[in-house]
């Protein structure tokens, strides 16, 4: 399998064990990448829960096999998105996550049901 990319949702669904979070499989998972903007959003989620910020970090650190640098070019693309993602409500956190699935030409794993209705040029998997 090649990379896959999980957005915010995805790494926190898997820490609250909730809903979902049970299809992404051992194998999903040993490729899975971040943006490190994502990662910094599921560590502040995590934070804001009470969590230590470190033990925060290597929680949301452990379950990918790397943090992406988010670069001028994934700037580019999310910033490029805005139009066709705004009428669904996306933050600059989740373009930035599609912004890292489109430049990998990887799939992408969410919670978010919004995202059903994009056509990014990848494969968008809902997970509940």
């Amino acid at each position: 399998m090649n990379e896959v990319v999980l957005d915010a949702s995805a790494i926190l669904a898997i820490v609250f064990q909730e809903r979902g979070a049970e299809k992404l499989t051992v194998e999903i998972m040993k490729d899975a990448v971040i943006s490190t903007v994502n990662l910094a959003e599921v560590q502040s989620k995590l934070v804001k829960k009470g969590y230590d910020p470190d033990e925060a970090w290597e929680d949301a650190t452990s379950l990918v096999s790397a943090a992406v640098r988010f670069t001028s070019e994934q700037a580019k693309i999310a910033g490029s998105l805005i139009t066709q993602t705004e009428k669904v409500g996306l933050s600059l956190g989740d373009r930035s996550c599609l912004a890292l699935a489109i430049a990998l030409k990887a799939p992408v794993y969410t919670t978010e049901q919004a995202w059903r209705e994009l056509k990014v040029g990848v494969p968008i998997h809902v997970i509940r």
